[in-house]
């Protein structure tokens, strides 16, 4: 059973098949969490697309289910975060075992001062029908279910593509595509391009399930326990009273048995004990891959989420790191439909994006060596950090249960200005994301001050400052507060957020002429 009902949704005949289409700005294929985000935030700038969809609903079963703060932020500006926090289950803390008893906990956001927590545990299913439901209701979204792209040719100054639909296959031409399709991206197969990576044969089970009675609000992490002694299990509560288990099946067990209700209630019976009482929501035996695309733009073809790169789960990097692909892409790719930026502003969304790839491939390589260590000294190794981490804080720093998803950095952007002299302590830099904290008198949030273009941030500054560039709004903060406290504010600290909410540049003095320069670079004009 299912405590979810599937909705499908409508068919629609295109115009196209009627001699009626037209050559779209954006053609994005693929509604999953991506496509509808990039959509939406294509939509907040004035930019139409189309968005195909080869189903009719929303994806089976719970997959994604971490929602990370950063994500619920550009959900937020997007109309749709609210009744995923409400429908969720919000949690920041978490707790490593070792056999039986906790050897670790954790708080993700230890301080207070944020408008969305840490985490929000929410079945993809759900953010999909929220995204989905908000792009129905917006005009300049064209979403057509049961449109499946079955020809990709790449041209000049467009990208043909063929579609089929119940009605027959049809023509569409798109200035850009993106191709958020997933792992298995037809359109990254159409124009056969690499997928390179490594593959991880170890196996895992999956069991979502209804469990009556209390289920905690915090993720835990088992290594050894008695229920599972030979492997790791994985705890997290879900909307509707689902708990997600994850147990390590290990490389040499029989996937096929271990799916079956009655191996898999076995697992669950000695877990919760004899009088735990379940019902089945969803359940999948999986292997998984770490891989990523040589380029994330071919052309005037893009790439955004799993088709362009995927990791292990743990940590929550997939389903994030797609949502932060296109908030990254959005505002760049709008800038140059519009012909306020040339197509180079689109090969630093191709830089910032692998370098933002190999650093999360990296933290799920290291997690799963950890939980899946390849060698006896490996496996020595892990088990001394937990044996030590309960007495020892330095060994908890080397427990990777999966170092869970965060903002990632972008040194190097070619859209930054880099730092002066000045000693900024630990406050977010050009390449970083911005921090949120409480204004107005602590009532309020900073993230919702923020101009949806730039946005320049100061303190302490007397009178109003001089006219800035077009698409700057100011946002002026008293010298008091945490705001001040988390960017280490002076009088007369100025800093230059990107679209984005990344910080492109930062100054101790306001300075009119280096802020204008530092618009003009962060928004592609100084690119050739």
């Amino acid at each position: 059973m299912s405590s979810y009902t599937y909705r499908h949704y409508p068919y629609r005949r295109p115009a196209e098949l009627d001699g009626a289409g037209t050559r779209r700005p954006v053609v994005i294929v693929g509604a999953g969490i991506a496509g509808p985000t990039l959509a939406l935030a294509l939509a907040k700038r004035g930019v139409p697309s189309v968005l195909l969809d080869e189903d009719d609903t929303v994806s089976i079963g719970s997959r994604s289910i971490c929602q990370a703060k950063h994500s619920l932020e550009v959900w937020d500006r997007l109309g749709v975060a609210a009744p995923m926090v409400e429908k969720g289950i919000t949690w920041e803390e978490g707790a490593v075992y070792l056999h039986d008893q906790p050897v670790w906990r954790f708080n993700l956001q230890p301080e207070p001062g944020h408008k969305f927590p840490a985490f929000v545990n929410l079945q993809q299913y759900y953010v999909e029908e929220y995204l989905v439901d908000r792009c129905l209701a917006e005009p300049a979204v064209d979403l057509r279910f049961r449109h499946k792209v079955v020809g990709v040719t790449p041209h000049a100054d467009h990208v043909a593509l063929s579609v089929e639909t119940p009605d027959g296959t049809y023509g569409l031409e798109a200035q850009w595509l993106v191709a958020c399709d997933g792992v298995r991206s037809p359109v990254r197969h159409a124009l056969g391009l690499p997928f390179e990576g490594e593959v991880f044969h170890d196996q895992f089970l999956i069991a979502d399930i209804r469990l009556k009675g209390d289920l905690p609000k915090e993720r835990r992490f088992w290594f050894y326990p008695p229920f599972h002694p030979t492997n790791s299990v994985l705890l997290h509560r879900q909307a509707d009273n689902v708990l997600r288990v994850d147990f390590q099946l290990g490389r040499d067990a029989d996937a096929e048995a271990e799916r079956q209700p009655e191996a898999i209630d076995r697992r669950l019976r000695m877990m919760f004990g004899p009088d735990a009482r379940w019902e089945h929501e969803w359940s999948s035996v999986y292997t998984f891959t770490c891989r990523m695309m040589r380029r994330f733009v071919e052309g005037r073809v893009i790439f955004a989420g799993d088709s362009a790169h995927v990791v292990s789960p743990f940590g929550a990097r997939g389903g994030n790191a797609a949502v932060a692909d296109v908030d990254n892409l959005a505002w760049k790719l709008a800038l140059v439909v519009a012909g306020e930026a040339g197509p180079a502003l689109l090969d630093t969304y191709d830089s910032e994006r692998r370098a933002a790839a190999r650093e999360n491939i990296l933290n799920s390589t290291r997690s799963t060596d950890f939980i899946t260590p390849k060698f006896p000294a490996a496996r020595a190794f892990r088990d001394a950090a937990l044996d030590l981490a309960r007495d020892f804080p330095f060994a908890r720093a080397l427990i990777n249960s999966g170092r869970l998803s965060v903002p990632t950095r972008q040194p190097d952007s070619p859209l930054d200005t880099p730092d002066g002299e000045a000693d900024w302590g630990r406050a977010p830099g050009p390449g970083q994301a911005m921090l949120d904290a409480p204004v107005d008198g602590e009532t309020g949030w900073l993230i919702d001050r923020l101009g949806p273009d730039f946005t320049l941030l100061t303190f302490g500054l007397d009178g109003v400052p001089p006219p800035l560039p077009a698409r700057v709004t100011h946002v002026g903060l008293p010298l008091e507060g945490v705001a001040r406290q988390r960017y280490e504010a002076r009088a007369g600290t100025t800093y230059l957020l990107r679209p984005d909410r990344y910080v492109a540049a930062r100054w101790r003095t306001f300075d009119a002429a280096a802020i204008g320069r530092a618009v003009a670079r962060a928004a592609g004009k100084e690119l050739s």
